[in-house]
Order: structure tokens, then sequence, then C-alpha cells
């Protein structure tokens, strides 16, 4: 059974920078497209990015373009989120998520974590 744990949030001031990380159990890891995405209260959890098995392909939610880099380690089971110049409107749970089928974007994710809280004061 894989498990994913979030780690890496916090309260950060809006400009600054955190990195999330993901650490993954299983032997299938590298197997497995990944993505990241987030939940602020009351609002719907969205898409943030995803990365390919291979850590060659990435791709973005327009809203974190250009701040945010999704990155990958299969030695360690680990996927990240590097997350600059960081907005209040930033401020959401963030989880991570094993991609199964479909568009990295709207797609199934079929194993999720328990999720990070990352808070971004203005």
């Amino acid at each position: 059974q894989v498990q994913l744990v979030e780690s890496g949030g916090g309260l950060v001031q809006a400009g600054g920078s955190l990195r999330l990380s993901c650490a993954a159990s299983g032997r299938t890891f590298s197997s497995y497209d990944m993505g990241w995405f987030r939940q602020a209260p009351g609002k719907e959890r969205e898409f943030v990015a995803a990365i390919r098995w291979s850590g060659g392909s990435t791709y973005y939610a327009d809203s974190v373009k250009g701040r945010f880099t999704i990155s990958r380690d299969n030695a360690k089971n680990t996927v990240y989120l590097q997350m600059n110049s960081l907005k209040p409107e930033d401020t959401a749970v963030y989880f991570c998520a094993r991609h199964r089928s479909g568009s990295w974007y709207a797609g199934e994710y079929d194993v999720w974590g328990q999720g990070t809280q990352v808070t971004v004061s203005s």
C-alpha cells in the first residue's frame, strides 16, 4: 500500500519562499507521474503542478507558473514543490497525489497525502 506524506508547510510573509516535500512509501514511486494540489478554506481543491515519472516534463497552473517549481528525486521516493514569491492567495492546504490516468490537470489521482498547511501573511 503506497502512502504519501507531505511536509514543509508553515507561515511565511508575502514574497517569501517555502519548499514542500512529499515522501512516498513503496517501490513503485518512480513509475508514476505525480501532482500537487491545494485547497483554500471555502474553495474547491485545485491543481497546482505535475511532473512526469522521469522528471523530464512538468506542467503548472497559470496561477503559479514562474513562481513554483516541481521536481522529484526517485532515489529518495520524494517529490518537491519549491514555492517562491508567495502571495496571500497561495494560502491553502497543499496535497501531493499519485497520477493514475487522464490529463494531469483534471485526470484521476488515486493516492493522496494528508496535506500540509501553507499560510502566507500580507
